[in-house]
């Protein structure tokens, strides 16, 4: 009897334990949940935890207690403790495929995809079909570089159902890292599944996409035949058209001809036909997202001037949408309708009152950049715009639509455990200061990401500034506010301080009033971080060839003047004078060209704050990355910079493309 009460009470110990384990499980599996809020993640990780000690206190080494305990353990940046926790589980229960999953994890944490990848080889020794550790290989592989077998396992896993956001993430990483030098329906098929999925960030593979349609069009062949219903029925085509820009010469062209040939059917039959309206409002989005930067034909330009006087007069007698919307199409396609001169009139309606298919068209043409303009008029630089054309209104640049895929967390977290800084003394909310926010997608990830901050944003480009606004109204996310730089001078003037200060786009030397080096000075305590990249872009030999030009003939940044430069550019594009300017994305815009062209960034700024923070007395410098994301010794890079900061340009890191992290020491 007492041998069978032993037995008994051995057996309810064990399941009580398994039950804890469970309810540790489904907690754990709660705070990663994306859809939960950070605070309440972070409750039931605590929750996890409180279950996780229960269990051991009643069985030390319960092989799955041990595990998950180590992948809290890795999830809050403590990776010793991590690394002992999986081995003490597989010391008690080996051949666990799941642990060699978490192994896995954590080398790649460690920064050492190769051993993560032999890891997760491990787990699908022991467990064949683990699409967790298959999962892990593909991560593995892209962060070794390795992109284009990267993005063949994340297509597998996409095959056998594994639709997570890792995946689909992975995978847009990968496309946009690859050569795509032949067309393939498999490669057509997943940049179609990409482009579909709506929280992807899909202006980063507008290369990869631009790519694929080259090749399926032929567009190296001067002979190829570009048939209009054809393009009309391509899917790939039009969802490309609606969501990505595609920094690609020949694409270009196509886009200008497709353009030409509806323009010149409408001419002919005297209307837009069905079959041709979904290609007419891609195309209408994508030269909207271009600044309008495409040139077009004197007669394309007469009859777009035509139908522009035929909706004025339609609105002035009062007609109805339905006999206008054709035209609207027509002329969204080249030029916007808010610069139009019956703009005035299509505010009698709202957004909601437009046909569905059109509403996109309508909202980038017309009504974002009404409310963006109301938002520019809170600001004195405003003046600056009245003297203008309509056209020549500086455009934000650069265009985007999804915030890049991030795991929710704080600041405080990422500095104690990515920086090794002490965080137990900060405030509640902390406050970060993004230096030449642009058009605000970094500082808006920052603000949607991290549940303790709150992001200024600073531009010099008004365009941005009133586009950032109201994206960030429009996602509601409300711990952001962006500023001009005359705003922020005065915020650190009047003694407010930030922790954070992360470096975007230089001032230009238009801005001869801002010194970012003492701007960071004087917004900086004591334990403050300043993050920056020790690489200057927009400085390819085509650059300061045109930039030689406009100082030359005093140009003025006007759209024909943008335009002609351009069309210079194009037209001698086998000249290797053009060959690394034709790859930036920035060429493909209005805005990008006039922000490379007119308003570059200035390097003796971040000469400036890179002199300032070689002060080892004030700074330190507490990590350092690579382009590739790697970590590097922080010692050598250091005296990089104490050389640099003392004139020697053999040592320079300026163009090396790191990504370095200082702390201010007092």
């Amino acid at each position: 009897m007492h041998a069978q009460h032993n037995i008994q009470v051995s057996d309810s110990r064990q399941a009580h334990v398994a039950r804890l384990v469970l309810q540790a499980n489904l907690a754990y599996g709660e705070s990663n949940s994306p859809s939960g809020s950070f605070v309440q993640r972070l409750k039931t990780r605590q929750e996890c935890r409180a279950y996780l000690a229960e269990a051991l206190e009643l069985e030390p080494e319960n092989a799955s207690a041990l595990g998950l305990l180590g992948r809290v353990e890795l999830d809050d940046g403590q990776l010793e403790k991590a690394h002992a926790l999986f081995n003490a589980s597989l010391s008690h229960q080996p051949d666990q495929a799941q642990q060699y999953c978490n192994l896995g994890y954590w080398a790649m944490k460690s920064e050492r995809p190769a051993l993560a990848e032999q890891y997760f080889l491990q787990a699908l020794d022991l467990e064949r079909q683990s699409a967790a550790a298959f999962c892990g290989v593909a991560h593995a592989k892209r962060l070794q570089g390795q992109f284009d077998v990267a993005y063949l396992h994340y297509r597998k896993l996409l095959e056998t159902g594994a639709e997570w956001d890792s995946v689909y993430s992975g995978m847009l990483t990968c496309a946009g890292q690859l050569d795509v030098q032949k067309a393939d329906t498999a490669l057509a098929q997943d940049a179609i599944a990409l482009l579909h999925k709506d929280d992807l960030p899909h202006q980063e593979i507008g290369r990869f996409v631009g790519a694929i349609i080259h090749q399926q069009y032929d567009l190296d062949n001067p002979q190829a035949q570009i048939f209009l219903d054809a393009a009309s029925e391509d899917e790939l085509l039009i969802l490309a058209l609606e969501k990505t820009l595609m920094p690609n010469p020949a694409v270009e062209e196509l886009v200008t001809l497709l353009r030409r040939a509806i323009t010149a059917e409408v001419a002919q039959t005297v209307q837009l036909r069905d079959g041709l309206q979904p290609l007419t409002l891609a195309i209408a989005r994508y030269v909207d997202r271009t600044g309008y930067v495409l040139a077009a034909e004197e007669d394309e330009e007469r009859l777009i001037s035509a139908i522009n006087a035929s909706i004025s007069a339609q609105l002035v007698m009062g007609e109805p949408q339905d006999a206008m919307m054709a035209s609207l199409m027509l002329s969204a396609m080249y030029g916007a309708l808010f610069h139009q001169d019956f703009a005035v009139h299509l505010g009698q309606w709202n957004l909601v009152d437009w046909p569905l298919a059109l509403q996109p068209v309508l909202a980038a043409s017309y009504y974002d950049r009404a409310t963006e303009e109301a938002i520019k008029q809170n600001f004195d630089e405003k003046t600056e715009e009245l003297c203008l054309a309509k056209t020549d209104v500086p455009q934000a640049w650069p265009s985007w639509s999804t915030l890049a895929y991030r795991t929710e967390s704080s600041l405080k977290a990422l500095m104690a455990e990515d920086l090794k800084l002490p965080a137990d003394h900060l405030p509640a909310t902390l406050r970060i200061m993004v230096c030449g926010a642009q058009s605000g997608q970094r500082a808006m990830e920052l603000a949607h990401y991290l549940d303790d901050v709150e992001v200024i944003a600073v531009d010099e480009s008004l365009a941005n500034i009133a586009k950032a606004t109201r994206m960030a109204g429009d996602m509601g996310i409300n711990n952001i506010v962006f500023w001009p730089w005359s705003i922020a001078q005065r915020f650190v003037a009047d003694g407010h301080k930030v922790h954070w200060v992360e470096v975007g786009r230089l001032p230009s030397s238009a801005m001869s009033t801002v010194s970012l080096a003492a701007l960071v000075s004087s917004a900086t305590d004591n334990g403050a971080v300043v993050h920056m990249h020790t690489a200057v872009e927009e400085h390819t030999k085509g650059d300061h060839h045109i930039r030689n030009l406009i100082s030359q003939h005093q140009l003025a940044p006007t759209r024909t003047t943008l335009r002609q430069l351009r069309s210079m550019v194009l037209t001698n594009k086998q000249d290797t004078l053009w060959q690394s300017l034709l790859k930036e994305d920035d060429f493909y815009s209005l805005g990008g060209c006039r922000d490379r062209w007119f308003q570059p960034q200035d390097v003796h700024q971040l000469k400036e704050l890179m002199g300032m923070v070689s002060n080892e007395v004030e700074w330190k410098l507490v990590k350092a990355r690579d382009t590739d994301g790697h970590t590097l010794a922080t010692g050598p890079v250091q005296q990089q910079i104490q050389a640099e900061a003392l004139g020697s340009e053999v040592q320079s890191l300026m163009g090396q493309g790191l990504s370095v992290y200082f702390v201010k020491r007092r």
